[in-house]
């Protein structure tokens, strides 16, 4: 029989789980007692794992082996059933999604920090996910937090550590381990969704492709399914091995840390099409040749062409995007007489929409997409939807963009992110603006007249419940919007993110530079909440 070893612990500060569960910098989680005191908090706040059944993956980063071993020993030691975990510990957080909902686990253990850089000094992260294969809710995640705050013990089998290179059943103590592939029921579903035939016969044509994986997970998902599968030629997909270090990049599907696929994209013999992942493969970046896609303006497009791809062809219940993804897939969907819905960040919020069959695809201003086929984003899916587009309407995507602008209007876009502030003049910036709402109606500022300004508030219409304090909205006349948001994504200080939005539908002005056409609105967002004055920043640390 195991050797099921008690050990006595303390809360540790630091544990408090946020939206996209726990992140800190890696040397953190390093520290004795620090994952483990996680581990068994969640294991409690889930109600125990006797006789149940989880999926454990994670994006390859630094220290994902240790921790899936150490993961693997408490929850045998917890009584798990049986444990499914991706091959090297390697699952992308959408095919982990699928997995927990393919195999009908109670749920399951992401290990990642998603687009945030791995390495010894840099960040790790750990989150639990439902049965529905969502992101924790938030009462689990209120429930984590304090079983961390009252922790005096945690359990774990003393046993050597298990071959999670090894396909197939392994035993430790009474829980079984099944080693599966990370790709291959992903990889199914997938078929099911796109038409495939189509997507090779239009690689086949000449059609050229380069996917950036950027160092991370999705680089195995991509080279079967688009090179070994649809045939794209070998070398479409870029740095397709994961590495612990993300090849000392940064894994974020953006035109900053996608540096390389830029250059490809807007040089004189681009390809086709390009697209980048993060570091777990829920995020996407859409290019074409000499074109970037906002992800506003890709959710849009998908919504409005999704009935391309048989696994869509009967149309949308409808889309939800969060509250500061711009408003350009409500047009579309005004269009096609389905319900749009604005929820905060956070992709959880879609989940309930999801399950209650409200919605079938989703999207944020941050990259990511995705449909009611899981219940997380997914940057992979987002791909081949694009490319089942491409191959039916035989368009370059520059042109997709023009027709769609030209129908719709273009919601001009951007996100200013101003990183590593200091948190308490960040909130106090927050704090100040919020303050003033009430007085800002009515007000002129760079030529605009402000309409309406709040603090985003959320019900939710399955659930009824209320999401507070979720950004503030400025609202100006004529549709151009700002809105104010401190990101919890990060690791040290503060991120204030300031999302910019104007509708244009002059065909003369629709090819305008989005930060052109979005000046006046950038003025007015510094003088509205002086910036400058509260983070020191005279500029955005990185513009998307």
């Amino acid at each position: 029989m195991e050797n099921i070893m008690v050990v006595p612990t303390t809360p540790i500060e630091g544990q408090q789980p946020g939206t996209s569960g726990l992140r800190k910098k890696t040397a953190e989680f390093m520290q004795p007692h620090f994952l483990n005191n996680f581990t068994q908090a969640t294991f409690k706040a889930v109600g125990g794992l006797t006789g149940k059944i989880l999926v454990l993956g994670g994006d390859g980063r630094y220290f994902n082996d240790k921790a899936a071993q150490i993961i693997l020993k408490m929850a045998a030691a917890n009584g798990l059933s049986r444990l499914i975990v991706g091959q090297d510990v390697l699952l992308s957080t959408p095919a982990a999604s699928n997995l927990i909902r393919q195999r009908k686990a109670d749920g399951g253990i992401i290990l990642s920090a998603s687009h945030n850089p791995g390495g010894p000094e840099e960040d790790f992260g750990m989150k639990y996910n439902m049965a529905n294969g969502g992101p924790a809710t938030e009462s689990v995640t209120d429930r984590i937090l304090e079983e961390t705050r009252t922790i005096n013990f945690y359990q774990i089998v003393e046993a050597p550590d298990l071959d999670l290179s090894k396909l197939g059943i392994q035993q430790l103590g009474q829980m079984i381990a099944e080693v599966v592939d990370p790709v291959r029921d992903y990889h199914s579903l997938m078929e099911t969704l796109f038409d495939f035939d189509a997507i090779r016969d239009l690689l086949a044509s000449g059609f050229s492709i380069t996917v950036d994986a950027m160092h991370a997970v999705t680089g195995p998902y991509a080279k079967a399914i688009l090179e070994k599968d649809l045939g794209a030629p070998t070398g479409s997909v870029l740095n397709a091995v994961p590495l612990s270090d993300f090849g000392k990049g940064h894994p974020d599907p953006n035109p900053v840390w996608a540096k390389e696929l830029m250059g490809i994209m807007f040089a004189d013999d681009a390809p086709d099409f390009g697209a980048a992942m993060d570091g777990d493969g829920d995020r996407n970046m859409i290019l074409g040749r000499s074109t970037y896609v906002t992800p506003s303006d890709s959710l849009a497009v998908l919504v409005a062409n999704a009935h391309f791809a048989p696994g869509y062809k009967g149309g949308l219940a409808g889309v939800a995007r969060s509250m500061p993804t711009s408003r350009a897939a409500d047009r579309v969907a005004e269009k096609l007489g389905i319900d749009a819905f604005e929820t905060p960040t956070g992709w959880k919020f879609f989940g309930n929409l999801l399950d209650a069959g409200k919605v079938t695809l989703c999207g944020e201003e941050s990259a990511g997409t995705g449909s009611d086929h899981v219940r997380e984003k997914d940057g992979l899916w987002a791909i081949l939807l694009w490319l089942n587009i491409l191959a039916v309407r035989k368009q370059p995507v520059a042109q997709i963009m023009e027709e769609h602008w030209a129908e719709y209007g273009r919601n001009f876009y951007s996100r200013h992110d101003y990183e590593g502030v200091d948190a308490a003049r960040a909130k106090e910036m927050i704090s100040a603006l919020s303050g003033s709402l009430d007085s800002l109606p009515g007000t002129k500022i760079e030529g605009l007249v402000i309409q309406a300004a709040d603090d985003f508030s959320y019900s939710d219409p399955v659930d009824q419940s209320v999401s507070p304090n979720q950004g503030v909205r400025i609202m100006f006349e004529g549709g151009a919007r700002i809105v104010f948001r401190l990101s919890g994504t990060g690791t040290v200080g503060a991120t204030l993110r300031v999302y910019l939005e104007r509708y244009e539908d002059s065909p003369e002005l629709l090819q305008q530079d989005p930060q052109v056409a979005l000046a006046p609105i950038i003025r007015a967002a510094e003088k509205i909440a002086q910036i400058q004055k509260y983070t020191g920043r005279d500029a955005p640390d990185v513009k998307t």
